[in-house]
C-alpha cells in the first residue's frame, strides 16, 4: 500500500532494500556444531571497489542485530563451539548506530565457555582505534588480522577506489602491531588490475617484503560485468597477469613458510578440530590460524598445550604438554 500510495503522489514507487530482520532471518538453522564455528554479523558493503561486484549483488552495508548477534554466539557455544569467526563482507563496518564490533567483541568475551574469537573479512578504512586496542586488551580475541591491500601501488590503489594509501594501511598495520607485536597478518593482492605497470607491481612486492604476512590470498584480475575495471583502457596481457602471479606468490610462500619457522619453540594452545591422516594424530588451530599436527588422544573441541617443534610451509607440528595443560570442551581455557 505504502508504495502504491508513492506512485500515487508521483515518487519513486521502487523499493530495493531488504529489512534487515527479513536479510538475516534467512539464515539457515543450525544442525551441527563444529568448535570452529562461523557467525554473519553484516552484509553488503558501500566501498564500490572498481573491480567489485559485491555492492551491486549483496547490497548496501547491513549490521544484524546486537541482542541477535549474542543469542546466537550463547546457542553455539552451549552446543559445543569454542571458537567463533564473526564473518561480514566488510565486518569492521558492523555498527549497531552507537557501538562498533570492538563493542561486540567484549561482550562475546564474557560468554564463559567460549575460548576464542576472531571475525573475517576486513577494510582498512573501518579499522578503528578501538578495534585496534581490543587485539591488545582482549584475550579472546585471537592474534591474526585479515586486512585485504589489493595493491602496493597509490596510483592502483586510486584506479581501484579502494580510499586508502599504501602509507595509510602500512600505519594501520603499524598501530596493530604495536597493541599486539605477535599478531599474525594476512591479506588479498589483485595482480594485473588495469594500468598496472612493471614499477606498480614493484611496489607490491617492497609492500610484501615490508609486511611479512603470514599468509595471503593473490588472484589474477578477472573483469566483472557492469563494474568500472571492466571497461578501463590498458588491460594487462595474461601472460604478464601470469608471471607477476608467480613472483607474488613466491614472496608471499617465502614469508609465510619464514613465519612458520620463526614459530618453532612458540607454546600455544591448540584447538582440536579433526583427526589426522596418521593413527594417534590429531589437527588443531594455533592462535595464528596455523595448522598445527599433534600425537594426542585429546577429543575433538578440546583445547591442549602444546610445544611447537616443527615447522613446514603449510603446517606445522607440536608435542603436547602434559594432561594438566588441557582444557577439555566445556571446560573454560
Amino acid at each position: 500500500p505504502d508504495l502504491v500510495a508513492r506512485a500515487a503522489r508521483g515518487e519513486a514507487a521502487v523499493d530495493t532494500d531488504m529489512p534487515v530482520d527479513m536479510k538475516f532471518g534467512h539464515l539457515p538453522a543450525r544442525r551441527r556444531v563444529p568448535p570452529s564455528a562461523f557467525l554473519t554479523v553484516q552484509e553488503g558493503c558501500d566501498k564500490f571497489c572498481t573491480y567489485c561486484v559485491v555492492p551491486y549483488t549483496r547490497g548496501a552495508e547491513v549490521s544484524r542485530g546486537f541482542g541477535q548477534i549474542v543469542d546466537e554466539a550463547r546457542a553455539l557455544v552451549a552446543a559445543g563451539a569454542r571458537e567463533i569467526t564473526l564473518l561480514g563482507q566488510n565486518v569492521n563496518a558492523w555498527t549497531d548506530g552507537t557501538q562498533g564490533l570492538h563493542d561486540l567483541v567484549a561482550t562475546l568475551s564474557d560468554i564463559g565457555d567460549l575460548a576464542r574469537i576472531r571475525y573475517t573479512t576486513s577494510h582498512p578504512n573501518d579499522m578503528t582505534q578501538g578495534l585496534i586496542d581490543a587485539h591488545g586488551g582482549i584475550e579472546k580475541l585471537m592474534p591474526f588480522l585479515h586486512l585485504p591491500v589489493q595493491s602496493g601501488s597509490d596510483p592502483i590503489l586510486k584506479a581501484m577506489n579502494r580510499s586508502h594509501s599504501r602509507d595509510s594501511y602500512l600505519r594501520i598495520l603499524d598501530r596493530v602491531r604495536a597493541v599486539r607485536p605477535d599478531i599474525a597478518l594476512s591479506g588479498d593482492f589483485i595482480v594485473g588490475f588495469p594500468g598496472e605497470t612493471e614499477a606498480d607491481f614493484a611496489d607490491t612486492l617492497s609492500l610484501v617484503d615490508a609486511v611479512g604476512y603470514a599468509q595471503a590470498f593473490s588472484f589474477k584480475y578477472s573483469p566483472r560485468p557492469g563494474t568500472p575495471a571492466a571497461t578501463m583502457g590498458e588491460q594487462v596481457p595474461p601472460e604478464v597477469m601470469d608471471e607477476r602471479l608467480q613472483r607474488l606468490q613466491a614472496a608471499l610462500n617465502r614469508d609465510q613458510a619464514a613465519f612458520n619457522a620463526a614459530s618453532v619453540g612458540r607454546r600455544c594452545q591448540v584447538l582440536i578440530e579433526r583427526a589426522g591422516k596418521l593413527p594417534g594424530q590429531m589437527l588443531g588451530k594455533s592462535p595464528w590460524l596455523q595448522s598445527v599436527h599433534l600425537m594426542t588422544d585429546a577429543a575433538i573441541g578440546d583445547l591442549v598445550t602444546v610445544d611447537i617443534t616443527q615447522a613446514g610451509p603449510n603446517s606445522v607440528s607440536g608435542v603436547e604438554l602434559a594432561m594438566a595443560e588441557r582444557f577439555p570442551a566445556g571446560v573454560p581455557a
